[in-house]
């Protein structure tokens, strides 16, 4: 099936899932350990924003996906639009503004594989996003509306936007999904745990990375996190570990484990927003939390080995080909420790 068959298709109908926030395009430095402060070369414009790489590998997994949020009436905006639509993202709800421009970031890396952003977003198009931009009937089919913690980071409307799709989905009994993406070059910790905790309340699902989990509760070990973040109110918190694979803890204390892939890194940018994409399709599929895991920590290595952001699995099949023939080493690896 071509992709702009599956456009077609997909948009057929109102979205299964949702998410909402920051699109922007990112610029990356060719070397790492090359600081932003000097003159270099950098690659791109890439399609990146974290709720946008989510929505996109929604799609390209086979479920119906929407965007809401804003870019400027410019080239970068054009070639965002356009690659959600090719990947069969709804992109109706993608507001165009004539008085900004498109929010861009620029990255670089470490060898350490820290990374350093500067981002212009507050003041573009991907900070304009706000309450009226957000329709409640176009969340008539919607089964999951996914939340990042970024998008709620970029400006006092995105996050009241965030806010009001929140509410909207929980009088409709959408399940509702947060990834905290904790973005200090925006805000600062303490202001961070404060927004994200009416959005953590009433969560269903909570998807940190270890680091996050433990600027958010301040324990470093990240099952007696998870437990933490559960007292507040999510059913279900998964913990992204990396090179280490994933843990879930769900509400009666059941620990879930899955162990990573082993893979040539290549780009680690959007890794966790694609994982956290393949979790939520495993989950509308009815998997059991293991398949789950295993599922998602594979599209999340898929990601890994390929450069752009946005440039995770194609379709679910190379997913599943993927743990298929990473099987064995896996179990090597479980073995081994």
């Amino acid at each position: 099936m071509m992709k702009w068959e599956m456009l077609t298709k997909h948009n057929k109908k109102l979205p299964e899932v949702i998410s909402l926030g920051e699109i922007l395009v990112e610029i990356m430095r060719k070397q790492r350990d090359v600081p932003h402060n000097i003159p270099g070369i950098y690659l791109g414009p890439y399609p990146s924003g974290a709720p946008a790489i989510f929505i996109d590998s929604v799609a390209r997994l086979g479920v119906s996906a929407g965007f809401i949020g804003v870019v400027g009436k410019d080239d970068f905006g054009q070639m965002l639009r356009d690659r959600l639509a090719m990947d069969g993202v709804d992109t109706k709800h993608i507001r165009i503004s004539s008085d900004h421009t498109t929010g861009t970031t620029f990255v670089m890396y470490y060898s350490s594989g820290e990374r350093k952003f500067i981002f212009h977003l507050r003041h573009a198009a991907a900070g304009q996003l706000n309450p009226k931009d957000i329709d409640p009937n176009y969340f008539s089919n919607a089964k999951v509306l996914h939340i990042s913690g970024s998008s709620l980071a970029i400006s006092e409307s995105s996050k009241e936007a965030c806010y009001k799709a929140v509410n909207i989905a929980r009088k409709r009994e959408v399940k509702i999904t947060f990834d905290p993406n904790l973005r200090p070059e925006l805000i600062n910790v303490g202001y961070i745990r404060e927004i994200c905790r009416p959005v953590l309340t009433v969560s269903d699902v909570v998807l940190p990375s270890k680091t996050e989990i433990e600027v958010l509760t301040g324990i470093s070990d990240p099952i007696e996190a998870a437990k933490e973040i559960i007292k507040i109110g999510p059913k279900l918190v998964i913990v992204k570990l990396g090179g280490e694979g994933s843990i879930a803890v769900t509400k009666v204390s059941e620990i879930v484990k899955a162990p990573a892939f082993h893979i040539n890194e290549v780009d680690p940018t959007g890794a966790g927003d694609v994982f956290d994409a393949a979790f939520v399709v495993g989950m509308l599929k009815g998997w059991p939390l293991q398949k789950i895991l295993e599922f998602a920590n594979a599209a999340g290595a898929i990601k890994v080995t390929k450069f752009g952001p946005m440039e995770g699995p194609e379709n679910i099949n190379e997913v599943l080909e993927f743990i298929r023939l990473n099987e064995y080493s896996k179990k090597e690896d479980f073995k081994n420790k």
